[in-house]
């Protein structure tokens, strides 16, 4: 059984990562999403639930991690990021496995795994590429700051935690600019057959 070309995608906030990610499911391309895996660990009966009620007991509220709790946590305790990210890392990591596993039984070719902070953690070192979704910097200010109750204030603080997207855009194998959305699909039905002719 070979193993799917594994793409990772990413962008900041606004640049239409989660739409990009939309693209490939249309086209029939399995698409694995970070922040879904962490929200099945974090709900009732997840696996993630027991690892933080050991660390952090208040954070559990009905039998499922409460963010609230956990950012609350975070803000008082230097240490609790630390250890809620080594908790929660290999079991999201194991959840990408079973996906790419799952993905390659079926057949796929190419997988494509959604990861808001790809290069921050690191997580691009195992990928066979990355793509970068982008914009204008105008762009995703007009865009980020429509969202109800976003102030520029919490979008400043927002790109302050996330590498700038210069950088993204220059560690990327490849980018998807999605100013149109046409621009945006054609890229991805572009980039997934030049992908299937190079990797056949």
């Amino acid at each position: 059984m070979n193993r799917p070309f594994l793409l990772g995608l990413t962008g900041s906030i606004g640049m239409g990562k989660s739409t990009t990610a939309a693209m490939f499911r249309d086209e029939g391309i399995p698409v694995w999403d970070a922040d879904a895996a962490v929200h099945r660990a974090y709900a009732p009966g997840g696996a993630a639930v027991s690892a933080i009620a050991a660390l952090h007991p208040q954070a559990i509220v009905d039998g499922a991690v409460d963010r609230g709790a956990l950012k609350d946590w975070i803000a008082t305790d230097p240490a609790a990021l630390r250890q809620i990210e080594a908790a929660v890392h290999p079991i999201v990591a194991a959840d990408r496995a079973g996906f790419i596993a799952r993905a390659a039984r079926e057949g796929a070719r190419l997988v494509v795994l959604d990861i808001p902070l790809l290069f921050e953690t690191g997580a691009d070192r195992d990928l066979d590429a990355t793509v970068v979704v982008s914009v204008p910097a105008e762009v995703q200010r007009e865009r980020v700051l429509a969202r109800p109750g976003m102030t520029a204030e919490q979008l400043s603080l927002i790109l302050a935690r996330q590498m700038p997207d210069a950088d993204k855009r220059a560690r990327a194998t490849y980018l998807i600019g999605t100013e149109t959305l046409e621009a945006a699909r054609s890229a991805v039905r572009n980039l997934i057959a030049s992908i299937g002719a190079r990797h056949a």
